[in-house]
């Protein structure tokens, strides 16, 4: 049989999914899978024809490109060993729990040639798409990432698990450094933060309101920009898009109008969107679309809110006593 050999390592309820989409592609042929529990791995291998490992390292000669779908703290060490052998990677976010391992992987990329994408699947979502050629000079962003408490990915933060999708988004589109950042969090059901809020200035003036929970009766996930005479809200759940235009006056010094358009967008799977986008580039060799560079980034940019949180969180301390 002949196409891209493909491998996911953590097959747990993420993991699951990028089987599914790797199975449904015609030139992939989803050869392995890896789970330290070996009876979940060879239930998920059984229902897509794999083989079942335990050790992933056993992957390594039998795969041309694998999702990495392993708890955060184990993302440098997989990624490295596949990377170092010039697999193709699909990293998962946060790309790393250290800035220091994320430049580590991505040199090993530029040495070895292999493709080092990182899963920040929003990028994918048809409505980010439909408005990005749209977006100019913005200069006010608000997004609201609310959901149900997740029973999963509590290795993390909020801000490291549901927060890094909206700053990924922002910092594609602002182009500028970040000159200061305000946040505030609290932890609610975990010893983590769960619900944290981050007012970002950037050098050139934009300022982004970012909110992130993970505690909310109701799901919301929303994103609106501002640039001049321009406002666009992005549903990404409804994947729906409204565009609120300035128009002239119709008369000497009269009020300006107002155009509200709705952009239609093919509603897709962003995952899957991602994962025929990784399969892409780990076939043709072309720039991953969301690369080693870019999740870095928004792996920076999430430690300086986190660092702000902290100051924020001992300021209040202080003012208890």
């Amino acid at each position: 049989m002949g196409g891209l050999r493909v491998g996911v390592v953590g097959v747990g309820h993420h993991g699951v999914y990028h089987c599914e989409k790797y199975a449904s592609i015609p030139e992939v042929r989803l050869t392995a899978v890896a789970d330290l529990r070996k009876e979940r791995a060879a239930e998920i291998a059984k229902r897509f024809h794999a083989q079942a490992y335990t050790d992933y390292s056993e992957l390594l000669g039998k795969v041309d490109a694998v999702s990495v779908v392993v708890p955060t703290e184990d993302h440098y060490r997989v990624a490295r060993d596949f990377l170092n052998r010039g697999v193709h990677i699909l990293l998962e976010k946060p790309m790393t729990t250290t800035l220091n391992e994320a430049d580590r992987l991505i040199e090993i990329s530029k040495k070895t040639g292999a493709v080092l994408q990182v899963g920040h699947l929003e990028r994918f979502n048809p409505a980010v798409v439909a408005v990005r050629s749209r977006i100019t000079i913005p200069g006010f962003i608000e997004s609201t990432r609310l959901s149900e408490f997740p029973q999963r990915s509590l290795d993390v933060d909020v801000v490291l698990d549901v927060m890094i999708h909206d700053i990924d988004i922002i910092l594609s589109i602002v182009d500028s450094d970040i000159k200061w950042i305000h946040a505030v969090g609290v932890p609610v059901v975990t010893d983590k933060i769960d619900i944290a809020n981050a007012r970002i200035l950037f050098k050139n003036g934009c300022v982004a309101n970012v909110t992130a929970s993970r505690v909310s009766r109701e799901r919301m996930r929303k994103l609106r920009i501002f640039q001049p005479d321009t406002y666009f809200s992005i549903d990404h759940d409804t994947q729906q898009v409204i565009v609120c235009r300035r128009l002239p006056s119709e008369t000497k010094g009269g009020l300006h109008r107002i155009s509200m358009e709705m952009i239609e967008c093919e509603k897709k799977d962003p995952l899957n969107e991602e994962i025929k986008s990784f399969v892409k580039s780990a076939r043709t060799g072309a720039p991953p679309a969301v690369s080693g560079l870019d999740g870095r980034r928004a792996l920076d940019g999430a430690f300086k809110i986190l660092k702000s949180l902290k100051q924020s969180m001992g300021k209040a301390k202080i003012v208890e006593k």
